[in-house]
């Protein structure tokens, strides 16, 4: 992998300058313990993979309610704040940066794994014509229970209390998960938010909470330690949005005005990738458009575009030390599928590196 030059330069983010402009993007792992309290291997993991200009660390729940599958992580208890202050400390040893993805799953999570078998809540009462992944195996979605104007409102002071635990447990900031099929997504998708009320009905109606609980963790933990994931036109988890340009210029132009340290953009590989650029005025990190002639190709056009840093995703599981992979056009370890969700080490911690920047198990020389 050739990748380009601009990729290793210095970029500022918020109140932060990174060494280069490489993110590891947030991907479940599902390490947590059983109560979603990170486990020491994800200390570990993280800080193997710390020579990234940022790491994004995989989407954790903010309420009990919230999470994705068997042993996510969570961020509203002490001792969800204890296991993610190790995960930071084992980044920043090796000089390190790491944000923390905050989300909420929304009509894909299930009630095989919820607190007492308690059934999914979303916008609206309509299934996800979708398969859930449970402690049983996959298993098909079901019908979510509508939240009512008190439990959204209860939402918005749920993301702020879990912002106010990441930076106490000394995280550099928090990524607000408004991407993949998850529940902000599901807000903003037509034919998951059927509501008529101030939530939904219009553009203004189904943004309306993803900037509620943007603002709010802004004023909280400070703009610089804020920052926001989109994926327009993402199918992830059965989503339809039929106007994404009108919905997606809308969000971000509201989002603009809070200055937040970045937006992650999932590229749709049409003219609203470029508004989006004109439109925003800080950092923005891009997960590009894959393309048949490779990856570095795809980072090229993506900082061409003008992205500031560009988001890598699986070739992370697989090389703890990329960053030095990249830069010196090395073979990259190939990715064990076994390993993906759930486990101990294997497929997990247990990848090589080549030695020079980090060495696994978190500790080396730079």
């Amino acid at each position: 992998m050739s990748a380009p030059a601009a990729l290793f330069r210095p970029v500022r983010l918020g109140a932060l300058t990174l060494a280069n402009r490489m993110v590891m993007a947030p991907m479940t792992r599902a390490r947590a313990h059983e109560d979603g309290t990170p486990s020491a291997l994800m200390a570990e993991y993280y800080g193997q993979r710390a020579t990234a200009g940022l790491i994004v660390a995989e989407g954790t729940h903010s309420t009990p309610l919230g999470p994705i599958g068997p042993n996510a992580p969570g961020l509203f208890t002490a001792a969800h704040q204890d296991g993610w202050a190790a995960v930071a400390d084992a980044v920043h040893a090796v000089g390190g940066r790491v944000f923390l993805q905050l989300m909420h799953a929304g009509r894909l999570a299930h009630p095989d794994f919820l607190p007492d078998g308690t059934h999914p809540v979303a916008p609206s009462a309509v299934a996800a014509r979708t398969e859930i992944f449970t402690p049983s195996g996959r298993v098909p979605a079901v019908v979510p229970r509508a939240l009512t104007e008190a439990e959204i409102t209860a939402l918005v002071f749920d993301f702020v209390n879990a912002a106010c635990r990441a930076v106490a447990a000394g995280l550099d900031g928090v990524e607000i998960h408004a991407a993949n099929g998850y529940l902000l997504h599901q807000f903003l998708a037509d034919n998951a938010n059927t509501r008529t009320d101030r939530w939904g009905g219009d553009t203004a109606g189904r943004t309306r909470l993803t900037t509620e609980i943007a603002r709010a963790v802004a004023t909280t933990i400070g703009p610089h330690r804020t920052a926001l994931r989109i994926s327009p036109s993402n199918p992830y988890g059965d989503l339809t949005e039929t106007d994404p340009h009108t919905t997606y210029t809308a969000l971000v132009r509201d989002l603009a005005r809070l200055d937040l340290a970045y937006l992650h953009h999932s590229e749709t590989g049409t003219d609203l990738d470029a508004e989006i650029r004109e439109l925003w005025p800080t950092a923005l990190v891009v997960t590009p458009v894959p393309l048949e002639t490779g990856k570095e190709d795809a980072a090229t056009g993506a900082l061409a575009r003008g992205a500031d840093l560009v988001s890598f995703g699986r070739d992370y599981l697989a090389n703890p030390d990329l960053v030095h992979r990249c830069r010196i056009g090395a073979t990259l370890n190939e990715a064990r599928p076994d390993g993906f969700y759930g486990g101990g080490a294997d497929g997990y911690t247990d990848y090589p590196a080549l030695g020079g920047e980090l060495k696994p198990g978190g500790r080396g020389a730079r």
